[in-house]
């Protein structure tokens, strides 16, 4: 990777923590998202846990995009399941683009807000 497309990104990772660290009790979505899978977490910054965590590893779609359709849906019944109905998303450095976007809008679909 170049410096300055690495720059870029480490630019775009401490803007989008700044904003999710900025006073919030709300439990906090993280996802990582990989040449192959996409891996989301629930987690409670407050007391340092993982409550809820998932991989897209074991989802079939067409597309990468549809896998990441189908693990969001997926991902958002099993946060009901816990009960976590509003959470911040922390897309770290990735931009919210292909993957990303089809996860963050069929999780809202399913009824997580963020």
């Amino acid at each position: 990777m170049s410096h300055k497309k690495y720059s870029l990104k480490e630019k775009r990772a401490m803007r989008v923590r700044s904003k999710i660290k900025a006073g919030t009790t709300r439990p906090r979505l993280s996802l990582h998202r990989s040449n192959k899978h996409l891996y989301a977490q629930i987690i409670d910054d407050a007391q340092g846990v993982t409550l809820v965590g998932l991989s897209s590893s074991s989802f079939e779609g067409a597309t990468k995009s549809e896998i990441a359709a189908n693990f969001g849906k997926a991902f958002a019944a099993k946060v009901a399941e816990k009960k976590i109905d509003e959470v911040v998303f922390d897309r770290g450095s990735s931009k919210f683009h292909g993957r990303v976007k089809a996860f963050a809008d069929s999780a809202r679909e399913s009824g997580l807000k963020f």
